[in-house]
């Protein structure tokens, strides 16, 4: 049976996940290679390399240099919360996506980034805000730092079409990072850009990602009042 063309890593791991849950792949089993499932997605090896690479990562899968990859005996279950991208999530709930860039410049982060990142005292990064809109109604604002050392090709890319979270989970791939939830009373730019009234409650996802070549990324995603972050276990 032929498969539709795929054109990213996470629609990569979708379709394996299924194989693998629906035992078209058993546990143990080796699965085909990366040239023959880049063949049959039709997208770049690259691309089956990425989302092979973080299925092995969560113990899904098991990789040997020169045996081939086997889908894992006994993979490891755990709480995941995925790396969304916002314009998929939307999409997901059956609304119409938009985006809307507020501004981009490079600047000194505040205390809380640099600390965080691990980053030292003074060192500039690109500062992208922007808004996403599902039905055309504020749905979740982005407050992203990109660490220039480490993406410097993100200084010349304007971000007016693609949002940086999307652009950068195409781009750039990360091996570690960190996460907070927290929900704290809207400041003034928020309210004005999420729609929110005065002293709403909002829920913030903050991340931080690095590489091996040092940090890539600090953000702040904001949510509408009442949204809900769902976790998934992986088996």
């Amino acid at each position: 049976m032929s498969t539709p063309d795929i054109n990213s890593w996470q629609s990569v791991q979708d379709e394996v996940l299924r194989r693998i849950h629906n035992r078209i792949w058993k546990p143990g089993a080796q699965i085909p290679n990366e040239t023959d499932l880049a063949k049959e997605f039709n997208c770049g090896r690259t691309t089956v390399n990425r989302a092979l690479r973080e299925l092995a990562e969560s113990g899904i899968l098991e990789r040997k240099r020169k045996s081939g990859t086997r889908v894992a005996l006994h993979p490891v279950s755990r709480a995941v919360i995925a790396v969304q991208i916002v314009r998929r999530e939307i999409e997901e709930r059956g609304a119409s996506y938009g985006y809307a860039l507020i501004d981009k410049r490079v600047g000194t982060p505040p205390h809380a980034v640099t600390f965080a990142m691990e980053l030292a005292q003074g060192e500039e990064m690109l500062h992208v805000r922007a808004v996403h809109l599902a039905d055309g109604v504020p749905y979740a604002l982005e407050d992203r730092w990109i660490c220039l050392r480490t993406v410097p090709q993100a200084r010349d890319y304007d971000f007016a079409q693609k949002s940086a979270n999307e652009w950068l989970l195409e781009n750039v791939p990360y091996n570690r990072a960190t996460l907070s939830i927290l929900a704290t009373p809207a400041s003034a730019f928020e309210q004005e850009y999420l729609a929110v009234p005065d002293k709403a409650s909002i829920l913030h996802v903050e991340r931080a990602t690095w590489r091996d070549k040092g940090p890539v990324t600090f953000v702040t995603i904001s949510y509408q009042p009442g949204h809900r972050i769902i976790s998934t276990t992986t088996s």
